[in-house]
């Protein structure tokens, strides 16, 4: 384990959130994992598939750290939203492999690099576009967890789990029973309040 400090620290949160990502697979079909559950097509893979292309932009190309294997849906010609879903060729096998072959690039780039040394985002406006590593790890660790928060919800959606992690759900106790009470008091209290 890395010597506490700020680098670690930011870096444990971002590891904690591809985690809490990645086990929202655990156990559902393909069909699961692909199914568009929100009117504009979040599905699980596909958040997978989507923070790949992040991770090798942010820790790979803004620092000049090329990974060696192509990400065909990065291309300029690429039809839109294409890295958020995986396309019926796509295994989910493929898309794991390859965003944890592109997390451990992007790990080694977090451990040689210090939080002040610089690189460059070609797509962000040129006022903004110089950013230290310090910048890319808070934004990935934001980006990382605001989707690890929609695959929260899809999840749920799909077959009821929750929670942080497998072995802590981070939720209150309670059975199936419990939790349906507690969302009807819920759909009661929003139905007085739209009354006034």
């Amino acid at each position: 384990m890395a010597e506490p400090g700020p680098k670690s620290d930011l870096h444990l949160y971002l590891r904690s959130a591809r985690e809490a990502l990645l086990w929202k697979l655990d156990g559902l079909s393909e069909y699961d994992i692909r199914r568009p559950l929100t009117p504009t097509g979040t599905n699980l893979l596909g958040l997978i598939k989507h923070l790949t292309g992040c991770e090798l932009g942010y820790f790979g190309i803004t620092f000049g750290r090329p990974f060696d294997e192509p990400l065909p849906w990065l291309t300029h010609d690429a039809e839109p939203n294409v890295d958020m879903w995986a396309t019926a060729d796509e295994s989910r096998e493929e898309i794991v492999g390859l965003y944890r072959r592109v997390c451990a690039h992007s790990d080694a780039t977090i451990d040689e690099l210090a939080l002040d040394d610089a690189g460059t985002v070609p797509h962000w406006p040129d006022d903004r576009k110089r950013i230290t590593m310090h910048r890319v790890l808070v934004h990935m660790i934001a980006e990382t967890h605001r989707h690890a928060g929609h695959a929260d919800i899809i999840r749920e959606l799909i077959d009821g789990a929750t929670g942080l992690r497998r072995e802590n759900d981070n939720m209150a106790p309670g059975d199936q029973g419990w939790w349906q009470a507690y969302r009807d008091r819920l759909e009661n209290v929003a139905r007085q309040a739209d009354r006034g």
